[in-house]
């Protein structure tokens, strides 16, 4: 692909790709036919100021994205329901095509007017599977048409048994990505690491976070991106997810950058990394940089095939304390420390996720899509944020960020600090107090060998940070 020079050229998944989606989908759902719901506009202030519309990625994953468009697979056969062209449609919005139009560019078997979708699904509500919609106009439709209350993010004892199956047999789909898929995530990576750069080369010339922020977002919209989830530009990077950027940047300060964007067909990308405002880091700013690029690093090398996603968050974990041991913030064995919960005072969060359509990947599934059958998440504080426990396989992705943070309420806690005693140092802690907060992110395939990085492209090494902030 070429960088920013020239827009990418994303790849445009097939009509075939959507077709092979679509059969694996009812296939796997057997008799329960499944209905996927695009989403309802919503709006802002008053009916006609829409909010963007994004369909929902089940409904992107099998088909291109209208508003108010509905998608039943039924055995071998696909109906799109979708809104017949209006004749003010070209005054106001362009002209729209023809539901016979329609038909032929989704390759599906028959497209209805989506007027008619309470009356076409009447007879098959007693093996009607309802996937979860994205808002709550959406519900309150689904629940008219389907006849029951549509549930949002259940644990399977509480799904109605059709909206179970409906479920199982899309996440069986999109838990492994095909070809397709793969190559959406790996163009949402090369431009949103080209996005990180231009965010770099801003930053001496900033005043205010918002100014790098504003770099970062003119090359995604140059590409015909949108942010894949709210952006995070902060120099206090001790909050894990600080939704601000008016804040004043000042030499001494570290930027924390967890940004990235979607495909023009939905697929995310998601890429963390922290730099220097000054363009250098200082002495201990570069120490806990290194033990925390060391984490990033071991836990990619873990994602293999048959690999529990639990035991790469453990070796981040132990990267993170080996290295804080050898710094003199923790005494004594490593071994000791990770059992009295030494990692979670500075890494409370889990060391990442699925990613695909959504930048968590199917978390509208709740735990059923991030923890395996058997699998429980834990009760240790930082280790219960673990978002994803099953083993990996070829094709998935997931990703890998590990993080660095001087959380007041963390460290001031006594329950929490009290079980380190004396083996954590406040004394050597003290002269970090120029980090509050370091995350390394990166997008990582599980291949049937070496774990594909697709974010590779975007500067990581404390050299290439410095050279990109000096380019």
């Amino acid at each position: 692909y070429t960088l920013y020079a020239a827009p990418v050229f994303f790849p445009v998944t097939t009509r075939s790709s959507f077709r092979s989606r679509r059969q694996q989908v009812a296939q796997a759902a057997g008799s329960t036919a499944v209905l996927v719901a695009a989403g309802l506009p919503l709006s802002r202030n008053y009916p006609a100021n829409h909010h963007p519309f994004r369909a929902s990625s089940h409904f992107l994953y099998l088909a291109t994205a209208r508003e108010n468009n509905f998608l039943l697979l039924d055995g071998g056969k696909t109906t799109l329901f979708a809104e017949a062209p209006d004749r003010d449609d070209a005054l106001w919005h362009g002209p729209r095509p023809e539901l016979s139009q329609v038909a032929e560019s989704e390759g599906v078997d028959e497209v209805c007017d989506v007027g008619q979708l309470a009356q076409r699904l009447e007879p098959l509500r007693d093996r009607l599977g309802v996937l979860p919609p994205q808002d709550g106009a959406t519900r309150e439709l689904l629940a008219r048409v389907a006849g029951r209350p549509i549930a949002p993010n259940s644990p399977a004892g509480e799904l109605d048994a059709r909206d179970a199956a409906a479920r199982k047999a899309m996440f069986e789909a999109r838990l492994i990505h095909d070809d397709a898929a793969q190559d959406q995530l790996r163009a949402a990576a090369v431009v949103s690491s080209q996005a990180h750069l231009e965010g770099m080369r801003a930053t001496r010339a900033a005043e205010r976070e918002s100014e790098i922020e504003a770099a970062i977002s003119h090359v995604l919209r140059r590409h015909g991106m949108q942010y894949a989830y709210g952006p995070i530009a902060t120099v206090c990077g001790e909050v894990l997810h600080s939704r601000a950027s008016d804040n004043t940047v000042r030499p001494g300060d570290l930027f924390l950058c967890d940004m990235g964007g979607e495909t023009p067909e939905g697929w995310a990308s998601d890429i963390t990394r922290t730099w220097p405002i000054s363009g250098r880091f200082s002495k201990t700013q570069r120490a806990i940089y290194e033990v925390v690029l060391s984490a990033n690093q071991r836990a990619i090398a873990k994602v293999r095939p048959g690999v529990s996603y639990r035991a790469v968050h453990e070796e981040a974990k132990r990267a993170l304390v080996e290295g804080l041991v050898e710094l003199g913030i923790f005494r004594g064995s490593v071994d000791g420390l990770l059992e009295r919960g030494a990692a979670s005072l500075f890494f409370p969060h889990g060391v990442g996720h699925l990613l695909g359509l959504d930048v968590h990947d199917m978390e509208d599934f709740g735990d059923f899509a991030g923890y395996s059958e058997g699998r429980l998440r834990s009760k240790a504080f930082g280790d219960r944020y673990l978002r994803l426990d099953r083993d990996l396989a070829p094709g998935m992705a997931v990703t890998i960020e590990p993080g660095f943070y001087q959380v007041p309420g963390i460290l001031h806690d006594p329950a929490l600090t009290g079980p380190l005693g004396d083996d954590l140092n406040l004394d050597v802690l003290a002269h970090y107090d120029d980090v509050r907060g370091i995350r390394i992110e990166d997008d990582v395939l599980c291949t049937s060998g070496e774990p594909e990085v697709m974010t590779h492209g975007c500067p990581k090494t404390v050299a290439e940070l410095e050279a990109a902030l000096h380019s």
